[in-house]
């Protein structure tokens, strides 16, 4: 081959590029679009695979299937590698790291059987539809929600640690009211009781029958509606100091993602009309 016929192999990579990662285009939407439907089958195929007389009829129809999905998958990546300006910055970045770990169920699955259900994980890869429509605005308040999860984790931390420490000692007690014969065996089942009523779930596969532990267990039960409220309260005030920060930081550009200030009314950077909040 002739060092000339690369010679328009930039333009191409340029324009594969504009396809595949953009979405200002006609096509590069269409593109993630058709992406998006092929995720959704992939998923349906296999849940399909799970139902035990489709895959007994169907099961050669199944494989090819997913192994189509998967090779289509498999270009699509390395093709992103090859055309992205910052192969290592896509690797390595989050929907990068999502599009790998969702090729690797089908290969895993010839070595480990049942390994190709966790192909389930593409379901991940849905998240690009939000990039797709030009949802900058549910982006921000998925960042403000991140945000608060972050704000938030010490005060969790401290509180589960304090759920960890009532519900073991009351496991405990329970076991101590109840013994084995009334089905409280050992302190860890106490403690999976004292677990489940707390949360207010109440299986019933295990209960008290003294007097004392059915008081007992009703002073749990009461205490566990209050347990539930605690996070709840914390979530909703690390929300609201969120989004009062994420407010004060400027409007979003649906089309561009562009921080401007509050008082614009078009993007700085691409001239897009912001939307008002």
């Amino acid at each position: 081959m002739q060092k000339e016929d690369f010679k328009h192999f930039p333009k191409i990579r340029n324009r594969l590029y504009e396809v595949v990662f953009g979405t200002e285009t006609p096509e590069g939407k269409a593109f993630d679009i058709v992406l998006l439907v092929a995720i959704i089958l992939s998923i349906v195929v296999v849940m399909l695979e799970s139902v035990k007389d489709i895959k007994q009829n169907f099961v050669e129809l199944l494989d090819i299937l997913e192994w189509t999905f998967t090779i289509i998958f498999s270009i699509e990546y390395f093709l992103r590698i090859f055309i992205s300006r910052q192969p290592k910055k896509y690797i390595f970045g989050f929907f990068g790291i999502i599009d790998l770990i969702a090729l690797l169920p089908t290969y895993i699955s010839l070595f480990v059987v049942g390994g190709s259900y966790l192909v389930v994980i593409r379901a991940i890869r849905l998240l690009r539809i939000f990039r797709i429509l030009k949802l900058s605005r549910y982006l921000e308040e998925a960042a403000v929600l991140a945000t608060a999860m972050s704000g938030a984790r010490r005060k969790i931390l401290v509180f589960m640690g304090a759920v960890f420490t009532l519900v073991m000692i009351t496991g405990t007690f329970m076991y101590l009211i109840e013994g084995g014969e009334n089905g409280f065996t050992s302190i860890p089942r106490s403690i999976y009781w004292a677990v489940v009523t707390v949360t207010t779930v109440g299986y019933g596969d295990i209960a008290p029958q003294t007097v004392l532990g059915q008081t007992f267990a009703t002073f749990l039960m009461l205490t566990g509606y209050a347990i539930i409220a605690v996070p709840t309260g914390i979530m909703t005030s690390e929300i609201n100091k969120a989004s009062k920060k994420s407010k004060s930081k400027g409007r979003i550009c649906d089309r561009c993602e562009t921080s401007n200030p509050m008082e614009a009314n078009y993007c700085m950077k691409c001239g897009e009309r912001l939307q008002k909040k």
